[in-house]
């Protein structure tokens, strides 16, 4: 799943508002952060088959750190506990709220991905394989981030139109990257799928902390 995810973080801003958004961004897409760093470092592996499934081109052959169970148990703790250690309110909140947010990636890769998620080590691999049906993935993501970004506005009302329309055009452009991502042209390498995530990631968060900024101000 990929912007599917970005609804649980604005689902999440409601249940603990001391959390910036630009968090939540990072907390529901850490699993793939850190996944796109041990790629990078050869640590976790994956291989471009275009047409592995319909709605994507990647083969997670090998992931046990990041998308393993325990190991996205152990990562959604971490960044929990990190998230508290520098939110100075609500710290007991902001740690189940951050670390929950973490692990919600895991149940909803469960739903979309290939059985490539181990359950121990680098066996006992699950996924109920939605990717192989992008009928069926494509709206998935929809209505997840959609759902997520009416919970988050009700509860942020914006201060100004400007604001709205900074939001709707956000939501715009994630609908974009997902058809991209579903219908677009495969990955050039492996490397590159990395180095095109974690830049996705990063840029992703720093627009949602400008979009939260636009809808306080008047």
């Amino acid at each position: 799943m990929f912007v599917g995810h970005y609804g649980v973080a604005f689902a999440a801003k409601p249940a603990a508002p001391v959390v910036p958004l630009w968090l939540y961004f990072v907390a529901v897409q850490w699993l793939d952060v850190v996944w796109s760093i041990l790629v990078l470092l050869g640590i976790e592996k994956l291989r471009i088959i275009p047409g592995f499934t319909e709605a994507n081109s990647l083969d997670l052959y090998y992931m046990p750190y990041t998308h393993g169970l325990l190991g996205a148990l152990v990562l959604s703790l971490l960044f929990g506990a990190g998230s508290a250690a520098v939110i100075a309110q609500r710290k007991a909140t902001v740690f189940a709220i951050t670390s929950t947010a973490v692990f919600s990636h895991w149940i909803l890769d469960l739903v979309v991905h290939t059985p490539d998620l181990p359950l121990y080590g680098d066996r006992g691999k699950v996924g109920l394989g939605l990717w192989r049906h992008v009928v069926l993935s494509f709206p998935l993501e929809l209505i997840v981030l959609i759902a997520g970004a009416l919970i988050y506005s009700r509860a942020v009302p914006s201060a100004s139109i400007r604001g709205r329309n900074v939001f709707v055009s956000f939501i715009a452009l994630l609908v974009i990257l997902q058809i991209y991502a579903n219908f677009g042209p495969p990955p050039a390498s492996e490397m590159a799928m990395a180095i095109m995530a974690l830049g996705f990631y990063v840029v992703l968060s720093a627009i949602a902390a400008w979009v939260e900024r636009a809808r306080l101000r008047t």
